[in-house]
Order: structure tokens, then C-alpha cells, then sequence
């Protein structure tokens, strides 16, 4: 199934830019290869998520450097815990990330082949069934610093081996009654290589071979097969999966039917501050409720960080910036991940005002029911967006933040008595608050000056604070989503445990009306309160859900 994508001749080798690079140019140097060919092997269990994107941009772009071709392969060997749903959510998430596969394979085209394999290993006298009960295979594997010992059914014979594994395929046994194993030495240092097993049986139907097989080939079986089949030449992986390429390599050269074997060559995985990866405690906290599913933008999925309204280009220049390499037990702060996207949104966003936890503010002195259009750029720093109209009325509201009764020392926003500037519009002066009967403020009261139209004074007097408003007649309801990790680190436990304030909803947002003319799904800078996005799912007639993406500043500086 190799491609027949030639890279390019001698001399003309792309540059490396990390080791898996240079060891490709000295194989193509030395004549050892001629084809660039990787593959991208998730199972198809779960949906993808941050800890996945590193091993995608390894293998697609490298393939794609070299010009040679990555195949998209699902490894489906677990019929218990693979569905279609998965299948095509990672598609999708692929794409969104703008790679592209040349093929879509799965190791389940292959169930034939393989299973002629594991004859064929029998033949040879270096598999056999076993009848150990998992518990029992435990206890004969030996630990780290004691060898195993041999299974009292390894010196079976080829002839029963063959007829027990028959009698496994028909279905006269019941799931975990017998195995079939590889037998290579009880002893060896490396424990994947103390006869693993092979071959399961399980019943549980196939999301594409339905009830045709009762067995299925166990990971390390079929994945360096699968690869050899494809014609793959170089198996790009995380380091856990190091201690597996001996067990890799032998099976391949068991076979003794690959001319150019495939390579696996490791590197480091990329362990982010405040992620748990874990499909198990994913999956456990979509099917118990705790995330509205596998897309929450909580999650640390690439469908949740999709609909937190992460961008492509900000998670490749991550992993372009942090590099892949053979270091082990490096976490990168996930703060780097979130300046990158704040670098990657800053200039190609709008800038519009929003308000999270409003108060109302009358301008007693403004006439009532006039509306004036103020012309405000888009982005200051990126005139190229243009520019729209605001406006500007009576009644508008702040955040509730903005305004102190009895202001601190460094308080430069609105107190009462205090002049400060409405963004772009004019400059305001507090004159008393209205309260409830348990003292909470309703509405503050101001009055405006007539000749500061645009937010400046004609003669030169300054003020200190400026304030970003929306207005009360023409401003847009909306529901807006904070969010702060899922997990937090709890020192006592020694682990990640949930965050209680994981998100806040603010249900009395208002949006200034220029957010309708753009598409759900649209990106902003809420001015002094961060990037967010609309959320064309949870979005109803009339009902505006937007998601934070980032908050506008952080203390982070990368290093």
C-alpha cells in the first residue's frame, strides 16, 4: 500500500529542524528509504483532545515537509470501547486543524491478514493459546526486578495450537477462557516482551465488522503490522511507547514478509499545567454530567477548545515554539499556550464593547429618546478591519465594577462627584446613585457636557478615567460564559480534582448591536474584558450564548 511519493533527490533534503528530521535525511542519504510515508493511528474511543495535537503535527507535517504522504488510520481493536461517533469526530478535528490525510485506513481491513499472521506465528512454534485466567498471567509475569515463569500450556504442540485457536475463532470459548500468546522469553527485561498476548475473545460487536469476529487482535500485535502493511516507513510516536519497539520489530520480522520494515522512532510528549488527558476521566465526566458533553469548552478536547474558539494557527505555533524533542518530564504552562492565542487574536479581531455585570447610568441632562451614531475604529491597531457606528443614549449601562461609592486611593473610575470619559462619546459627571430598600444600587446618576462630543474637552481639562458602556435601548441581551480550568491541582490529595468555579454565567450581559452583524461563530475583544465567541449551538432566536476565549491580560511573560 506504499505511496509512491518520491522526496527530493540528493542535496536537495529539507533542512531538519529536530532530531526525527535529521534521522529521516541520513535514511534518505544513505539510500535507506526513498519514500516519506507516516501514518496517524488514534482508536477511535474517544474524542480527541490536547495531549493528541503534538503526535498530529508530527506526523502530518512531516510527512508534509518531506512531500511524501501521512494515512489517516483508525487502530480499532477494541470492539468494547470504540464507536462511529468517534470515527468521525476526529475527522473533523483534523480538518479543522488543516491537515489533510492522502487515505483513511482501519487496522479492521486488515482482521484477515493478521489473523493469517498469527497462523503463521503458530506454524513457527512461537505462539501458542494459553488457558490462564488473567489473574493467574499476572502472577507469572513476574515485576520489574523478578523474571517471569513459563505458562504450563506454552510447550502445547503446533497441531493444538492451531485447532484451539479454530475452536477460538468459532466461538467455543468463553471471553477471557484463552488467549493466544506470542512466546519469546519469560525472562526478558522488558516486560512487553514476556509472551504478550496476541489474540482476546469478545463478543461485543464491531463498530464495522458487526458479530463477524469473535477475537480481535490485542494493540501490539496489530499496529506494527497494520504500519507494515501500509507501507509506512517511519512510526512517529510518543516515548511510552519505546519500551514497545523491540515487541514492535519482532513481529514484523516473524512474519518474514516485509522487505523495508517500517521505523518507529519516539519522542517526547508534551504534558501541559492544569490538563488531565485521561480518556477514562473524560469520558466519566460527560457521562456523569459534570461537562455538557465531549465540545464543553472546558474540556480540554480539540471540540471543546473549537468551541472556546481556539484557533488552528495559535495550537501549531505552540507546538511549533515548543519544539519536539527526546526530553522526558517537561511541562510546558499552559499561560504560553493562551499568550500564543492572544498574540494570534489581538490583530485580527474586532474591538467592541460589552457589558458582563451591568449597572444602569441615567444622564439626566440628555434628552430623552435621542440617539447619536458614534464612529469608532474596529481595531486601532489593525485599520484594516474599518470601522462601525455605537450608540449612544440616556440611559446606557457600565460595569458594575466600574463605579465605587467611596472610591479606594487608585481608583480612577466613576465616584460620585467624579468626571470621567464614556468611551469615544462624552465626558460624564456622577451626581447621586438611587438605591433599594436594602441599600443596592439601581442606577447612578450623571450629567454630561455637551461640548465634549467624542470624549474630549475643548479646553484642554483631562480626566483620568474612561469607562466602556453600552447602551440601554439599543444594546443586545446576552448570556456570556467565563471559564477558569476544569482541574485544579489539590495539594492534600496529591492530585487534579474538579474546579467548583470551573465556569460563571453572566445572564445579564449586554452587547453593544454591532455583534448581530456578524455570523455566529464570529471572534471579539470585549474592550477590557477579553477575546470571546459567539456559540452558533447554544445560540437561540432572540438568545445570544458567547463563550470566553481568553482573558485580555495575564502576568505571564514567556521566557
Amino acid at each position: 500500500m506504499s505511496e509512491e511519493v518520491k522526496v527530493p533527490a540528493e542535496g536537495m533534503l529539507p533542512e531538519a529542524a529536530n532530531f526525527i528530521e535529521r534521522e529521516i535525511n541520513a535514511d534518505l542519504e544513505a539510500g535507506v528509504n526513498t519514500v516519506v510515508q507516516t501514518r496517524f493511528p488514534p482508536e477511535p474511543n474517544g474524542y480527541m483532545h490536547i495531549g493528541h495535537i503534538k503526535a498530529i503535527c508530527v506526523d502530518f507535517g512531516t510527512a508534509e515537509k518531506y512531500g511524501g504522504v501521512c494515512n489517516l488510520r483508525f487502530d480499532d481493536t477494541n470492539p468494547s470501547r470504540e464507536e462511529t461517533e468517534y470515527v468521525e469526530g476526529i475527522k473533523n478535528d483534523i480538518e479543522w486543524m488543516g491537515f489533510k490525510w492522502k487515505n483513511v485506513y482501519y487496522a479492521s481491513e486488515y482482521y484477515d491478514q493478521i489473523y493469517d499472521f498469527a497462523i503463521q506465528l503458530i506454524k513457527k512454534g512461537v505462539a501458542y493459546v494459553d488457558d490462564l485466567t488473567p489473574e493467574q498471567m499476572k502472577e507469572y509475569r513476574g515485576t520489574l526486578t523478578e523474571p517471569g515463569k513459563n505458562s504450563p500450556y506454552r510447550d502445547r504442540s503446533v497441531e493444538e495450537n492451531l485447532d484451539l485457536f479454530e475452536r477460538m475463532k468459532n466461538g467455543e470459548f468463553k471471553e477471557g477462557e484463552k488467549v493466544l500468546r506470542a512466546k519469546i522469553d519469560m525472562a526478558s527485561p522488558n516486560m512487553n516482551m514476556r509472551d504478550p498476548a496476541m489474540y482476546r475473545i469478545s463478543y461485543t460487536p464491531h463498530h464495522r465488522t458487526g458479530t463477524k469476529w469473535c477475537i480481535y487482535p490485542m494493540y501490539d500485535f496489530a499496529h506494527p503490522l497494520s504500519d507494515a502493511i501500509e507501507g509506512v516507513t517511519y512510526s512517529l510516536c510518543s516515548f511510552e511507547f519505546e519500551d514497545h519497539r523491540p515487541l514492535y520489530n519482532w513481529f514484523i520480522q516473524q512474519t518474514e514478509a516485509f522487505d523495508h520494515p517500517p521505523r518507529q522512532i519516539e519522542f517526547s510528549r508534551m504534558e501541559i499545567t492544569n490538563v488531565v488527558t485521561s480518556k477514562r476521566k473524560l469520558r466519566a465526566l460527560v457521562e456523569n454530567g459534570t461537562v455538557n458533553g465531549w465540545d464543553d469548552p472546558r474540556m480540554p478536547t480539540l471540540a471543546g477548545l473549537r468551541k472556546r474558539g481556539y484557533t488552528p494557527e495559535t495550537i501549531k505555533k505552540f507546538i511549533a515554539d515548543t519544539g519536539v524533542s527526546k526530553s522526558r518530564g517537561a511541562t510546558i504552562d499552559y499561560r504560553y499556550l493562551e499568550y500564543c492565542l492572544r498574540e494570534d487574536l489581538k490583530l485580527q479581531n474586532k474591538r467592541i464593547m460589552a457589558v458582563l455585570d451591568p449597572v444602569k447610568v441615567i444622564i439626566d441632562n440628555y434628552p430623552e429618546g435621542q440617539v447619536e451614531w458614534f464612529e469608532v475604529s474596529n481595531n486601532p491597531e489593525n485599520p484594516d478591519l474599518g470601522s462601525r457606528k455605537v450608540p449612544f443614549t440616556r440611559e446606557v449601562y457600565i460595569e458594575k465594577d466600574d463605579f465605587m461609592e467611596e472610591p479606594e486611593k487608585k481608583f480612577f473610575r466613576m465616584a460620585p462627584g467624579r468626571e470621567v470619559r464614556l468611551m469615544g462619546s462624552y465626558l460624564v459627571t456622577c451626581t447621586g446613585v438611587d438605591k433599594d430598600e436594602e441599600g443596592n444600587i439601581t442606577a447612578i446618576h450623571c450629567t454630561y457636557d455637551p461640548e465634549t462630543r467624542g470624549g474630549n474637552a475643548p479646553d484642554g481639562r483631562k480626566v483620568k478615567g474612561t469607562i466602556h458602556y453600552v447602551s440601554a435601548a439599543e444594546g443586545v441581551k446576552a448570556t456570556v460564559r467565563l471559564y477558569e480550568h476544569l482541574f485544579v491541582y489539590d495539594e492534600e490529595a496529591q492530585d487534579y480534582v474538579i474546579n467548583p468555579n470551573s465556569v460563571t454565567v453572566m445572564d445579564r450581559a449586554l452587547v453593544e448591536p454591532y455583534i448581530r452583524e456578524e455570523q455566529l461563530g464570529s471572534r471579539f475583544q470585549f474592550v477590557r474584558n477579553g477575546y470571546f465567541i459567539t456559540d452558533p449551538a447554544d445560540s437561540a432566536e432572540g438568545e445570544l450564548v458567547i463563550n470566553q476565549i481568553v482573558p485580555l491580560k495575564s502576568s505571564y511573560k514567556p521566557e
